[in-house]
């Protein structure tokens, strides 16, 4: 990965010279493109997107050529992929040797946690809106005679959101917190695979349920969730989501970056 490095203007007496948020963001944002990794696995959530709404408004059964499933069905390569990005936007800081360069400018190592983070919302953001387009465009072409074919609940289009953010922090989180992107990434994939087959047990299935992402969050896209289905959901999220980001954060800010 490219280091890039953070132009320091002098600013007035009493002003604090560190780079803000902003343009910490900024910098995140161009890490995640400027690699050929980050540039083709973008590219391929463009491509995937199209195709997938492509192939569902001409090919799908008509009750399904709605804009709610075609949509469903656009989002999911970002929230496949994007995860990916969230990794290796922090673990090729490490694998790159590029943290030392990082954090010699920005000596605040939570301020370039933080910048990440929002960098990867906006990033999840941007990619549900192309999603949203693109099945607006999907959905006129299917030209379908099924009812409600341009209803979209709000809570449903919250929940897609949802669904893509947390796809991309958890991402985020598994880098932060093994620093290496090739067994991040193995785990990210390995580990639903497993608790999806532990599942399987009639045993284990009332367990697994509540803390396998690919069972809780997988319907966020899909129907608008009760109140049972958000406590899973948030379960979910805080195994998958919430503990990877604090360790990764207490990792980080205290590593030896010789």
């Amino acid at each position: 990965m490219s280091a890039h490095a953070i132009e320091l203007k002098a600013a007035p007496a009493g002003r604090d010279t560190r780079p803000g948020l902003g343009r910490l963001t900024k910098v995140e944002l161009r890490k995640m493109v400027d690699t050929r990794s980050g540039f083709w696995l973008l590219l391929a959530v463009v491509g995937l997107t199209l195709l997938s709404v492509v192939i569902t408004a001409l090919a799908a059964h008509e009750d399904q050529k709605t804009f709610s499933h075609i949509l469903s069905n656009a989002l999911q390569p970002a929230g496949i992929l994007l995860p990916v990005v969230g990794i290796l936007l922090v673990s090729s800081e490490w694998s790159q040797r590029t943290a030392l360069v990082s954090f010699a400018l920005v000596p605040g190592r939570s301020r370039l946690i933080g910048a990440k983070v929002l960098a990867g919302v906006l990033l999840a953001l941007a990619a549900t809106a192309v999603a949203l387009v693109v099945a607006v465009v999907g959905t006129a072409i299917a030209s379908t005679s099924a009812p409600h074919q341009w209803s979209l609940p709000l809570g449903l289009l919250l929940q897609d959101i949802v669904y893509v953010v947390s796809s991309m922090l958890i991402g985020i989180g598994f880098g932060a917190a093994l620093l290496a992107s090739a067994p991040a990434i193995v785990f990210y994939f390995a580990v639903p695979t497993a608790l999806s087959a532990l599942g399987s047990i009639n045993s284990l299935h009332g367990t697994i349920e509540w803390i396998n992402i690919g069972e809780s969050a997988g319907p966020l896209t899909e129907r608008v969730l009760s109140g049972h289905d958000w406590a899973q959901v948030l379960v979910t999220l805080a195994v998958w989501m919430v503990v990877p980001l604090a360790i990764g954060l207490w990792r980080i800010t205290r590593r030896d970056v010789g």
